[in-house]
């Protein structure tokens, strides 16, 4: 019962927003699957026309629908960029393959005596096309469209993954925050959105079929109607073209990963920006990863994120470990500029590196304070951590093992805050966590010491492309005022504000901010 108020009051207080995200994901889906038809339907037909090209059309759509999708939208964003765009475009690719099947499989399954009969008729071949073969093969290309449109509503979750919103947004911010009723905010409507699509084409289906038996005189639409709904296309386009230029000349993208504390430090960032500039803000957080904002950093699609020393240093430069905060900053700030033009800007105080923390109850029963004494006893306990710890980086697994000799009797890879799920739920013993998680203070862990100094620093600072400090030099000062104003236990809080205290994001960087005099 307390869960069900709960939930009744987290929807209360979020219904602006979850209106919102699932009034994006409708029109995302809807877009991608009317694309979608529009290509598969004609090439249906296409390759129902001409047999040899049946089996490589369809063998394209099936590579297609065989690759993961987040690998993807991997090789999306560096060429379309983030946003909607990479997410559109991946959800049309994988709604092709059912579209062109059902539409080649209607219309080559047509009684072969009823095609005949229709060329001994006198029919010419786009009066068979029209007339006969798309009447009797559509209720076949329908349940193909309908079968891409339900699962148009669950791959577009994935578009939170590249900043392009939706219900995917609420899902994937609980799974990082251990917030259920979020994730359930953001799944329920999903669920009841794909019901909603397969109920609404099922009845456009069966009044299709119906239709289509019947003869429909057509229209013939007079050519001042045709000129004047041509004028009114061309005057729409030239005002979009406006209001995009206008709402992008002076414009600036700020991106974020995919955890509660880059979306906290989009928005700080972003505000900042804006209370002290005539800079309007692109807000971008939740994006996949380090790896996809750097790309969209390096193709421009983002213009300014936060990033960490050791990330620069071990995850993109590949680098060896360097214990030291200076040389590590400098270090990567030099590598950045000269192979990326980005430069790094003042660090911002708090180092958010990696650390390893067990239950109360696992550290009093082994008398665990340091990771020396985990090593001793690991063969016994079992790790549950993300799968970037696992990826053989320097920084993570690897050395615990080599300098360690720390040996899990079990590991599992599991996606961000699940990790801290399976320890609370007593399925992991172990989870490697960052420094400033607010989580760890939700979930009272002990923070094992890390005395053989195996995890580099890892300490955050605003990245800025130099073209666009070019274009906006003012974005300099305003961006280093951030510089040593958040230590790690200030970090941590803002953490525990959004993931255990439901405060959001936006709130809780607006109020620092204020706090610290950086805005009015």
């Amino acid at each position: 019962m307390n869960s069900i108020i709960g939930f009744y009051n987290f929807i209360a207080g979020r219904t602006g927003d979850i209106l919102n995200l699932f009034l994006q994901h409708i029109e995302l889906t809807l877009l991608s699957v009317v694309i979608a038809i529009l290509i598969g339907v004609p090439l249906g037909i296409l390759i129902e026309k001409d047999k040899r090209l049946s089996s490589l059309v369809i063998g394209i759509a099936n590579v297609i629908q065989a690759i993961p999708s987040l690998a993807l939208l991997g090789f999306l964003i560096p060429v379309i960029g983030i946003g909607s765009k990479p997410a559109i475009v991946m959800v049309i690719l994988y709604s092709l393959l059912p579209i062109i099947k059902n539409t080649y499989t209607g219309l080559s399954g047509i009684n072969p005596n009823i095609l005949e009969a229709a060329e001994g008729m006198g029919m010419t071949e786009s009066q068979i096309l029209k007339i006969v073969k798309l009447p009797l093969a559509l209720p076949v290309i329908m349940a193909g469209i309908r079968i891409s449109a339900v699962t148009a509503v669950g791959l577009m979750t994935i578009a939170a993954f590249v900043g392009a919103g939706g219900l995917g947004y609420m899902v994937f911010t609980g799974v990082q925050s251990v917030n259920n009723y979020m994730i359930l905010a953001g799944a329920i409507p999903a669920c009841i959105l794909a019901l909603a699509i397969d109920f609404i084409i099922g009845k456009i289906e069966k009044s299709a079929t119906e239709k289509s038996t019947a003869k429909r005189k057509k229209r013939k639409v007079p050519l001042k109607y045709k000129r004047a709904a041509a004028i009114v296309l061309c005057i729409l386009i030239i005002s979009a073209s406006a209001f995009y230029y206008n709402n992008t000349k002076n414009k600036i993208v700020v991106g974020g990963k995919n955890f509660t504390e880059q979306i906290i430090l989009v928005d700080m960032v972003g505000e900042l920006i804006e209370k002290n500039s005539n800079i309007k803000v692109d807000y971008r957080p939740n994006l996949g990863g380090t790896n996809v904002v750097m790309g969209a950093m390096k193709s421009g699609n983002v213009d300014v994120s936060i990033e960490y020393t050791g990330t620069g240093l071990m995850d993109i430069m590949k680098h060896s470990l360097i214990n030291d905060p200076d040389k590590a900053y400098n270090t990567v700030k030099d590598y950045y500029s000269k192979n990326f033009k980005i430069k790094w800007l003042n660090p911002i105080g708090f180092n958010n590196t990696y650390a390893l923390a067990v239950s109360q109850d696992t550290s009093n029963k082994y008398n665990l304070n340091t990771i020396s004494d985990l090593a001793k006893i690991s063969n016994n306990l079992r790790l549950s951590c993300t799968m970037e710890f696992t990826s053989g980086r320097a920084d993570t697994l690897k050395p615990l093992q080599n300098v360690y000799g720390i040996n899990f009797k079990e590991i599992n890879s599991v996606d961000g805050g699940l990790r801290y799920t399976a320890l609370n739920q007593k399925k992991a013993d172990v989870i490697d966590a960052f420094s400033t998680d607010g989580l760890l203070k939700q979930f009272n862990l002990k923070v094992l010491t890390d005395d053989k100094k195996v995890f580099p620093p890892y300490y955050a600072a605003p990245v800025i492309r130099e073209e666009t400090l070019e274009k906006h030099p003012e974005l300099k000062e305003i961006l280093n005022r951030l510089g040593g104003k958040i230590d790690d236990k200030t970090m941590m809080e803002l953490n525990y504000k959004v993931d255990s205290l439901g405060q959001k994001p936006e709130t809780v960087a607006h109020e620092f901010l204020k706090e610290q005099n950086l805005i009015k």
